[in-house]
């Protein structure tokens, strides 16, 4: 079963990275599920409309698939109510998915927002001012 959960996150990335959203989770996500991860990419689209995912690497136990991606994009939608900056951004994000009868019913993800909004300069870097502000 593992290796086929595996599988199922590969075509998840596949679809998802061809543009098929919609189609790629009604196949591989239970109702429930579906509908969350479905808002989820349609925020991400919105706002960074050639997002990619890459996988970096997969571990399977059971019915359980732990993921980490390495994840991009250019801001050029609204983004937590932060007008586009048309900067892009590369962020690593770790994704637990669980199966049950041949689609994924739970969904966990934890990002780097802090990263992602540094990069975006929506928010100081460490030192307190923005990129645009530190010198070359």
């Amino acid at each position: 079963m593992s290796e086929e959960n595996k599988a199922m996150v590969r075509r998840m990335v596949e679809g998802i990275n061809a543009g098929n959203v919609e189609g790629t989770v009604d196949e591989l996500f239970a109702p429930r599920a579906a509908r969350r991860v479905k808002r989820l990419f349609a925020e991400f689209y919105a706002a960074f409309p050639d997002w990619r995912e890459e996988i970096v690497e997969l571990v399977a136990e059971g019915n359980t698939v732990a993921g980490r991606f390495r994840c991009s994009g250019t801001h050029r939608g609204e983004f937590l109510g932060e007008a586009p900056t048309g900067k892009r951004m590369e962020v690593e994000e770790v994704f637990f998915l669980r199966a049950e009868g041949g689609r994924f019913v739970d969904f966990w993800a934890l990002e780097d927002s802090l990263g992602r909004l540094r990069q975006l300069g929506l928010v100081p870097s460490r030192s307190g001012r923005s990129k645009e502000a530190d010198p070359a």
